[in-house]
């Protein structure tokens, strides 16, 4: 009798109407709405615009323009936007669905983190590796069909990796044959771009590249045995984690391999200052090559700086805070001075990078110590750019319109435009003026459905590090 309750219950969760989950997240979800009186930074990158008015139909931005030029229809559900500010909807290009659960072992967040995310303002996500492909393709599915609350998806497949690395959900490939099988087959699989890892030999790497390019798919890397300099020389088209983990100016770098016993320390030697480093940035800006920005999981590891919030923490389980206040605890024996130093490199190198014409996007990777937690650390990226010296506009572009642009979709997401999907994020505040507004958004906007912040939140109290 029990199994058959069970199919019972699994039939009606199938067979319900798609939305009917979504009903107690949602603020806004009238067919025309409109925001009148507020700030707006619109991911352009252009000087914030006081007193805009937006009017949202049918999902998509229907005007923008000024208070009193725009006409609000007769029929619009208003939101009074005065004191508050809209950005678009983050394009978030370095997002896992998985969680560290310590020892090299790693658990699926299906549940909590697409809520996360959302909460977060991340309306689109690269998820820049799986250790469960199935379950990422399924989920990116089961949200275009309004089945799952969280935001549009863009699967990365499995980690290209070579054999030898600790971590029981990783494949290691045996050669580059394997490599070229293994990209197929996930490109079969629906994945559209993959993720080249820390072990991969060059001739690996340039055939995960080569057969990735024929089928259409991006190739990202978190590398080490590879340096940034040979990565870019075989066609990669991303690099991860900023300047933070290149080992192009190891003193005895072998070919191929990852001088592992140097993790952590590898930007101890760089002069950001240096004709070399100067040379290599060039050298990636005229090969195209994109980087993604991750400073927050390497706050997380520099002693003395901000920890999670308390609200952030609640979301956690009671093992997995005491996990990380165990791991934090830890980090106090660092070098306090020479992290806070390699911080601060980090920062400028990214700088160096745009200001000669790099391509930079923006992630969080909620990985590392278990600290960083998907949307609250999306806020705080924005925040670190920011006190990495980039204008509030520049740090909202770089976190929307410039991962839309990587991703092909500049025409439809990443800034706010009359005719583009209303993919929005209302802030309680000035966070141009006020860093800490950016822990202040109150709705977020996904193809114009207003979802309550703080309700997807209570909806995911005590579930990170379990579901």
């Amino acid at each position: 009798m029990r199994i058959w309750t069970i199919v019972a219950i699994v039939a009606a969760i199938l067979t319900s109407p798609a939305k009917a989950q979504d009903a107690s997240f949602v603020r806004y979800a009238q067919p025309v709405i409109a925001i009148t009186h507020a700030q707006l930074v619109d991911g352009t990158g252009a000087p914030p615009a006081r007193d805009m008015t937006i009017v949202i139909r049918d999902g998509r931005i229907a005007a923008v323009g000024r208070s009193g030029r725009v006409r609000v229809p007769a029929d619009a559900t208003e939101i009074d936007g005065t004191g508050k500010t809209v950005l678009p909807g983050f394009v978030f290009m370095h997002e896992h669905m998985f969680y560290p659960a310590g020892e090299l072992h790693f658990n699926e967040m299906l549940q909590s983190f697409p809520r996360l995310y959302l909460a977060g303002g991340v309306t689109t996500a690269r998820t820049a590796g799986t250790l469960a492909p199935y379950a990422d393709l399924n989920l990116r599915d089961a949200i275009a069909a309004g089945a799952a609350i969280g935001p549009d998806l863009h699967v990365t497949g499995p980690f290209v990796e070579n054999r030898g690395l600790p971590v029981l959900k990783v494949h290691g490939l045996a050669d580059a044959d394997e490599a070229e099988r293994f990209v197929n087959y996930w490109s079969d699989a629906g994945v559209t771009s993959f993720k080249a890892y820390m072990m991969l030999t060059r001739a690996q790497l340039g055939r995960a590249i080569e057969t990735a390019h024929r089928r259409g798919a991006r190739v990202t890397g978190h590398l080490c045995s590879i340096t940034y300099r040979e990565a870019a020389t075989l066609g990669i088209d991303n690099l991860e984690h900023g300047f933070g983990v290149m080992t192009d100016f190891i003193e005895g770098k072998q070919p191929d391999i990852c001088p592992f016993e140097r993790l952590g320390t590898l930007l101890d030697g760089v002069d950001p200052a240096s004709p070399q480093v100067r040379a290599l940035i060039d050298f990636l800006v005229a090969r195209n090559v994109a980087i993604t920005s991750t400073l927050v999981p390497y706050e997380d590891l520099t002693p003395g700086r901000p920890r999670l919030s308390a609200a952030a923490r609640a979301t956690m389980t009671a093992e997995a805070q005491r996990t990380y206040d165990g791991t934090q605890q830890a980090l106090l024996a660092l070098d306090a001075r020479q992290a806070a130093a390699n911080f601060a490199k980090m920062m400028r190198l990214e700088r160096m990078f745009v200001a000669a014409g790099g391509i930079l996007l923006a992630g969080s990777d909620p990985t590392g110590t278990g600290g960083v937690i998907p949307g609250f650390a999306s806020q705080r990226q924005i925040q670190l750019l920011v006190e990495a010296g980039f204008p509030f506009e520049q740090a909202v572009r770089i976190g929307t319109l410039n991962g839309a642009t990587f991703l092909g979709r500049q025409r439809e997401i990443g800034s706010i435009a009359q005719g583009k999907r209303a993919d929005l994020i209302l802030i309680d505040g000035d966070p141009v003026a006020d860093r800490a507004a950016m822990d202040r958004i109150s709705i977020v906007f996904k193809a114009g459905i207003g979802y309550d912040r703080q309700a997807l939140l209570n909806s995911v109290r005590g579930l990170v590090g379990a579901r």
